[in-house]
């Protein structure tokens, strides 16, 4: 599981342990790897702790061994982590922050996945679960290339269920609409300001990352392809696939004054 220190990882971790589920816990962030093993209490002995940058192939691929060392076996993985970017246009986003994103979402999800299929094809039964973005179906200005990585990540998984439909190996590709997690801080990202006399941009509803994590744990008991996770993720998928230029247009002004 990547992304396990935080948000939406880590509350799979958390939903995973009351399942039974023993974890090898993916993150950059030791701190954070090592406050979730604090958290559990009798069940830190089901999770097995791995430092790691996702972007970085070579320490992926070294990953299936460790896990393997340390858990035994490997059934699953989960591909959690991800990073936004700073809310600008293209026109202003330098190709710095450009390619972070791409190799952390993209190729991150993607190297994970090279890395543990070939482990994952010697079980009688095994999953991946990738994490997109209802940005990864519906464009949002301001979020132009995380939306594209996670586009990407979407089609990735579409394929490889596609490509597995005859072996061993389950796939789903999961949509969280807003979520309350760390993201924008874990990503070194600015906070857009909401002005406060403007009341459609008060509030933001977000879904808690507990929620999120149980809709995602459902949808991988029930073998679904695609899991959507909030209202908003669930009713934005319907509207962009009735009426695209109307469901762009909506997020459009919706995003507009916090590119201003």
């Amino acid at each position: 599981m990547t992304g396990a220190g935080s948000g939406i990882g880590k509350a799979l971790v958390l939903g995973l342990l009351e399942k039974g589920a023993k974890i090898a816990a993916v993150d950059l962030h030791e701190d954070a790897l090592k406050e979730l093993v604090a958290s559990v209490g009798d069940d830190a002995k089901k999770i097995s702790i791995h430092v790691a940058n996702i972007s970085d192939k070579k320490g992926v691929n070294s990953l299936p061994a460790e896990v393997i060392k340390a858990q035994g076996n490997i059934d699953a993985i989960i591909n959690c982590a991800g990073i936004i970017q700073p809310f600008v246009k293209v026109n202003d986003l330098d190709f710095e922050a450009i390619e972070r994103v791409m190799n952390v979402n993209f190729y991150g999800t993607l190297y994970m996945v090279k890395a543990f299929l070939p482990e994952l094809l010697k079980r009688p039964e095994g999953y991946i679960v990738n994490v997109s973005s209802m940005g990864g179906f519906l464009p949002v200005p301001g979020q132009s290339v995380y939306g594209a990585s996670k586009a990407a990540v979407k089609l990735l998984t579409e394929a490889l269920y596609a490509e597995l439909k005859d072996t061993n190996i389950n796939v789903s590709v999961v949509f969280p609409g807003a979520t309350d997690t760390n993201i924008t801080a874990n990503s070194g990202v600015n906070a857009p300001a909401i002005e406060k006399n403007d009341a459609k941009q008060k509030e933001y509803p977000t879904l808690s990352a507990d929620k999120a994590a149980a809709i995602i744990i459902k949808g991988i008991e029930k073998n679904k392809l695609q899991i959507f996770t909030g209202k908003d993720s669930r009713l934005m998928n319907v509207l962009y696939r009735l009426n695209p230029v109307y469901a762009t247009n909506l997020i459009a002004k919706q995003m507009k004054s916090l590119l201003s």
